[in-house]
Order: structure tokens, then C-alpha cells, then sequence
């Protein structure tokens, strides 16, 4: 397995980015996916949202100046599209943003590949509640046990501002869960 700085070099090569791209998919496919299943709930969403992300990543790899780790630029682009996709299917179906989410959450119960069971439907209910930063930073913090540096990295936000937006988010989610 390559590391971050090797990978990138050959990611920015026209001689072996192909290679490097294909490890870069193998290294990332999963945590992204479940970065913006986490964000759009649907496995269909959050499929078309991984793909855009990695077009995207393909496209632009050589505008990627190392200004911040290569994973964290993954995630950002990745929170953007799920963002873009939510946006996009309230758009379309002529809804709020908060009304998509709550669409998708009452589908999760007929999703084959939800494996939840009614007290994470709840979990995932309260999360939608939430204004869309604090369930940006709940979700990174809680189901990927991300660091604030890093979630700080991804959001362009300071650590402070997190921890308070994930301490909010916690007493939020603990208040709905209690009252239903």
C-alpha cells in the first residue's frame, strides 16, 4: 500500500494515474461511502454521490495542492456532493431540504441495505432534525470517530466551533429521543 505523499505523486502523473487512482478507490471506497450514507441515508444516493465524488477527484487531482491531507480533501468533496445530491432531489421533487431527509429516513425501514433496528430508524430521525452542519459534525464524529482535526480540515471550520456544534447536536439528539 502506498503511502499519501507517493500515492499523490503518482496520482498527478500522467504516467501512472490510472494505477494510483484504482489504489486510491481501494483505500477510500468505503469510508466515503459511508461518510455520505451517513449525510443522503440511501444506499442508491449515496452510490451516485460516491461516483460523482470520484469523477471529480479523477478530474481535478491536479489542482490538489497539499494544503491539507489528501483524505480530508476526499471528504470535502464527498460531503459536497452529497450536499449537491440532497439539494438536486429537493429541487426535483419540488421539497425542503428537511423533507428530502425525512423521505429518505421513512424509506430507510423498506432499505435492503439498512440493517438498523427501530432504535437506530430513531437515531437517525433525531439526527435529521438537526440544522445540516451539526449533522455533518455529528455524523463524522459519532459513526467514523473522526478527530476535531481532522472533521476541522474537512468543514473549514475551528476546532472549538465543532466541538461546540457536536455538543449541541448531542444534547438535541438526546432531547428527541427522550420526547419520542
Amino acid at each position: 500500500m502506498l503511502q499519501e505523499k507517493e500515492l499523490l505523486i503518482q496520482l498527478q502523473s500522467n504516467k501512472n494515474k490510472d494505477a494510483a487512482f484504482k489504489e486510491l478507490v481501494t483505500l477510500y471506497k468505503e469510508r466515503l461511502y459511508w461518510h455520505i450514507r451517513n449525510i443522503v441515508k440511501s444506499h442508491d444516493d449515496a452510490d451516485d454521490a460516491l461516483q460523482n465524488t470520484f469523477i471529480k477527484v479523477y478530474r481535478n487531482i491536479n489542482g490538489f495542492k497539499g494544503d491539507s491531507k489528501l483524505y480530508s480533501w476526499l471528504y470535502r468533496i464527498a460531503t459536497n456532493e452529497a450536499i449537491t445530491l440532497i439539494n438536486k432531489n429537493a429541487k426535483r421533487l419540488q421539497i425542503s431540504n428537511e423533507e428530502v431527509q425525512e423521505l429518505a429516513i421513512n424509506n430507510l425501514q423498506s432499505d435492503v441495505y439498512f440493517e438498523g433496528n427501530d432504535i437506530q430508524l430513531q437515531l437517525q430521525k433525531a439526527i435529521a432534525t438537526l440544522p445540516e452542519k451539526q449533522q455533518l459534525v455529528f455524523n463524522m464524529k459519532y459513526f467514523q470517530d473522526l478527530k476535531y482535526k481532522e472533521i476541522s480540515e474537512i468543514l473549514n471550520t475551528s476546532e472549538g466551533a465543532l466541538k461546540a456544534s457536536y455538543h449541541l447536536a448531542s444534547k438535541k439528539i438526546e432531547a428527541y429521543l427522550k420526547a419520542h
